[in-house]
């Protein structure tokens, strides 16, 4: 009852109908955050693409300029001078069949995989493991690469993929809510930024139909998205 209770005062704070502002929205994110736990905040964005066209398709990564509050566990599938640089540049697991052959067990405790080209041999023998958990590594985003120090210090330090699903939706962290509102906001930046860069040539209409924040357990709040548009540019 307590958290029912919660959960429509913090519904309450918020006005449906209202597009707000982004320094305000975000405000007001942080104010209906009830639970006790450092939630995280999101980003909602609705594209108006079809996911289905291959040529429609958004995909990438960004940097947050105020990273997300955690620290990452990264996996480096690499051998030799490369595996080295990996444990180097701090990555938490580095290894190639004894990690594959860890992970064909069940094992999952990473949050982020990348592997150096000649390893994608080995590492597509997991594919249908790591695929459907977003774990896959994809040179689209920076995951397969031969700059494994580059890699692992940019997962570390707040990288965030996206990627449009079926519906249209793209839906990243942009922070914690004991994040300020200005930290939040550069972060908001900077993934809208990039999905404004990475609109296909063949979408046609309003690119960006719908943008809206929420913490995990809080309510959506919609924003502005002309305004927010004129933000970023």
């Amino acid at each position: 009852m307590a958290v029912a209770k919660y959960q429509k005062a913090a519904k309450s704070k918020v006005d449906r109908e209202r597009l707000y502002q982004l320094e305000e929205a975000l405000a007001l994110v942080k104010e209906a955050a009830y639970v006790k736990f450092d939630e995280t905040v999101d980003l909602c964005v609705r594209l108006g693409v079809d996911p289905r066209k291959a040529d429609q398709m958004v995909r990438g990564a960004v940097v947050l300029p105020n990273g997300l509050g955690k620290t990452l566990r990264v996996l480096v599938f690499a051998k030799g001078e490369k595996a080295q640089e990996a444990t180097a540049a701090g990555a938490d697991f580095v290894g190639g069949d004894d990690l594959v052959e860890k992970i064909k067990d069940g094992w999952f405790e990473f949050d982020t995989a990348i592997a150096t080209p000649d390893m994608m041999g080995t590492v597509g023998k997991i594919g249908r493991l790591l695929g459907p958990r977003g774990l896959m590594p994809n040179p689209k985003v920076g995951t397969v690469t031969f700059d494994i120090e580059r890699a692992v210090s940019e997962a570390k330090s707040g990288k965030v993929e996206y990627r449009v699903e079926k519906a249209g939706i793209v839906q990243a962290p942009v922070g914690k809510v004991s994040f300020d509102v200005e930290q939040l906001k550069g972060n908001v930046l900077a993934l809208m930024d990039a999905l404004m860069k990475a609109k296909p040539s063949t979408a046609k209409g309003t690119y960006l139909k719908k943008i809206s924040l929420s913490s995990t357990m809080g309510p959506g709040v919609s924003l502005d998205t002309v305004a927010l548009q004129a933000l970023v540019k």
